[in-house]
């Protein structure tokens, strides 16, 4: 058996448990839940162990609960209780109890196992409390399946021409991770024109967008950045003509995308730069920035999605962006 909170789980929990299934038949690894802690969802640290487990086949995880109110607080009466409820729950005796070099001979789980051997697997400093305090100067300590659960997400958002998918893969290069551009780019051109769109191709859009920032958010180092979202696809259900007459059904997708979606930082960038005409851009958009622009802010307003103003020339935004994104991420004197 080998037991913790893995809350959350580092790659010090990964070496004990690789190395506990390597020695014995079939290992238990039991995941204590405090229910009256602000603890990391248990079925979300469930599914952590599995992924790194599933290719071994004989590990098997259960769910140990307790109503503890802090760890302090988590007495011999406890420790002794939850044995016994360990070892109903295997069924079966315990030959080994591993642990971490964390813990010594007189830990409780020698006091709670004595009919078992103690078997000690030396470990590094990694803590689960550094990593809580601040996952993001401890990432290497966090496994790649662990990583998505801190990614923060960063959404940038705004009207034609205000530099966002520029800032976004800047941003993306300046923080060494990856990015999400804007789906609707290549879609909407399906008929050579973004005046021809089908209301499928909305769908399409709202649908691709949402997946890629699925996948890309399993693959980022520390942060992701977004390049618009379902709201800004929504500004343009209305914008553009929809023959087949579908806006509803779409815009009630938008709003579904939108209701299960949480961005740490959203960015509005102004409409006070240069507008360039790229060839596909909205002239009457671009006859009143402001409009349009206070139509976007509309969708967020009243959904209360906090977003931050943005103005100013290239390199003032890219300040103004970045030193946001640093203290989101505890970033301190970041390096050039």
């Amino acid at each position: 058996m080998y037991g913790g909170s893995f809350n959350p789980l580092h790659q010090g929990h990964v070496r004990c448990i690789i190395e506990a299934a390597n020695q014995c038949r079939e290992l238990h690894v039991i995941i204590s839940c405090g229910i009256n802690r602000n603890e990391i969802e248990p079925r979300i640290r469930y599914r952590w162990i599995y992924q790194l487990t599933k290719h071994i086949g004989n590990v098997k995880i259960h769910f140990l609960e307790d109503d503890a109110a802090e760890k302090v607080a988590y007495t011999k009466e406890y420790w002794h209780s939850d044995a016994q409820k360990v070892k109903s729950m295997i069924g079966k005796p315990i030959d080994v109890v591993f642990c971490g070099s964390d813990y010594d001979e007189n830990s409780f789980w020698n006091q709670c196992y004595e009919e078992s051997e103690l078997y000690i697997i030396e470990r590094d400093g990694v803590s689960s409390t550094e990593v809580r305090k601040n996952p993001y100067a401890h990432w290497d300590w966090i496994p790649n399946v662990v990583k998505p659960y801190f990614t923060k997400k960063v959404l940038l958002i705004g009207g034609e021409s205000t530099g966002k998918s520029t800032l976004t893969i800047n941003l993306a290069n300046y923080y060494n991770t990856n990015y999400v551009d804007e789906a609707g780019r290549e879609i909407s051109e399906r008929s050579g024109t973004d005046l021809l769109m089908l209301s499928s191709d909305f769908t399409d859009i709202l649908l691709t967008h949402k997946m890629n920032e699925l996948e890309a958010v399993k693959h980022s180092n520390k942060v992701l950045f977004i390049d618009t979202d379902c709201l800004i696809t929504m500004f343009y259900i209305d914008f553009l003509e929809d023959p087949q007459n579908e806006k509803q059904k779409n815009k009630a997708l938008a709003d579904a995308i939108s209701d299960l979606t949480h961005y740490d930082l959203v960015f509005y960038l102004e409409p006070d730069v240069e507008f360039v005409q790229d060839g596909d851009r909205s002239e009457v958009i671009a006859s009143d920035r402001e409009k349009y622009g206070n139509q976007i802010k509309y969708l967020f307003d009243k959904r209360g999605i906090e977003y931050i103003s943005v103005r100013g020339n290239y390199q003032e935004r890219f300040i103004s962006v970045t030193s946001r994104v640093d203290k989101l991420l505890n970033i301190v004197n970041k390096a050039l």
